[in-house]
Parts: C-alpha cells; structure tokens; sequence
C-alpha cells in the first residue's frame, strides 16, 4: 500500500499556492510555425504549501505529518482551496452538477469526473478521492439515496448502483473532493530564525496517480 488515506492539515493547505500543470512539446519550424503535441492526456497538480506555515504548531503539524508518510514514501489527501468541488468553491453541491455517463441497461459502475468546459471544448477529469459522505447522485435527475440506491468507494471515486439505470437515462453526480499527493522531496528544509514562529518555505507537493 503506497497510499494512505489521510488529509493533509487543511488551515495549512489554505495557504498554499500552486495548481494544473501540462507537459507539451513544442517544435519552432523554419517558416516561424509551431507544431504542438500535448503529451499527457491528463494534468498534474503542483503545490507548495509551505506558505501555509504561520506558526511553531503548524510546523510542528507538518513535521508529523511528513514523518508519518515517509517523506516521499506514501501518497495522502491534499484540499486544494481553489478547486474541491463538483461545483464552483462558493456554490452548494447538487445531484445534478456533473455527468459520469449515460445508462445503458446494464452498467452498474460509474467513475467520478468533473468537467472543465470553455467554449466548444471540455476536459474530463477523473475524480479519484472524493470526501466521505459528499456524494449526491441521480439518474435522470432523480436523487438517489445514498446507501440504498448507490454506494462509493472513496478510494476510488467509483460509483455502483444497485440497479442499473436505465438505457439512456443521465447518471450525474455532486461531491466534494481531494486532490491524491505526495511531497516531492525526502527532506525538510526548517527556519527557526523567527521568535515564537518557524517556516518551511518550501513544501512541494505532487499529485500522484491511484
């Protein structure tokens, strides 16, 4: 098990800064053209949260945690303030926010996404650690009750209906999420100069694939 299934302190993830991140290859040609050719499918997520650090406990709070994962040995759940919600960060979670596929009759499991749309074109983001007991779901915009109808694995972000909606029926879904990390180095670089407070000015973090 690489993975455990812990959040990272959310006071300190809140002051963190960071975001997507893309890998493309990009080729000048001889006219002044560009060929481009994205070579990930999906993106990955940088942070540092050491700006987070404002204190000795908060320090103190990250050096548990970092000891306890191994420094990079384990991956754990990250709360990015920006981006944690089937829905903007300021609205409520509905059934109805996101779209997992469409019933066929048969399927029965269904993957958490979020879609990112501007314009004609959408990403589609899989959604693998969503928050214990957040998940609305619904079928043809009928809620579903949680238990009964449904289950989710919050390791995965897989959804399974106890029935298997109907063909062409829309399964959507609301959750609120974490983003899968681990930190990206084996060493803690800590600054005591400051009275009654410290940092760590440099806490990388990377998503990891589960």
């Amino acid at each position: 098990m690489t993975f455990h299934e812990v959040r990272f302190p959310t006071s300190i993830a809140f002051g963190s800064s960071g975001g997507p991140e893309r890998r493309t290859d990009v080729v000048t040609l001889a006219s002044g053209g560009e060929e481009r050719n994205g070579r990930w499918a999906h993106s990955r997520r940088r942070y540092n949260a050491g700006y987070g650090v404002r204190s000795l406990d908060d320090l103190h709070a990250v050096l548990a945690f970092f000891e306890a994962r191994g420094g990079r040995l384990y991956g754990f759940r990250f709360k990015d303030h920006a981006d944690f919600k089937s829905c903007a960060p300021s609205g409520n979670i509905a059934p109805t926010d996101q779209q997992l596929g469409t019933g066929d009759g048969t399927q029965t499991i269904f993957q958490l996404v979020k879609h990112y749309a501007s314009g004609p074109v959408s990403y589609i983001r899989p959604i693998a650690k969503p928050a214990a007991g957040t998940v609305r779901a619904a079928v043809a915009g009928i809620e579903q009750s949680l238990g009964v109808d449904f289950t989710v694995d919050v390791t995965t972000g897989l959804v399974t209906f106890a029935a298997a909606p109907v063909a062409g029926a829309a399964v959507t879904a609301g959750f609120a999420f974490d983003v899968p990390v681990r930190f990206d180095t084996d060493m803690l670089d800590i600054n005591l100069t400051a009275f009654q407070a410290g940092e760590i000015p440099n806490i990388p973090l990377v998503e990891v694939r589960t």
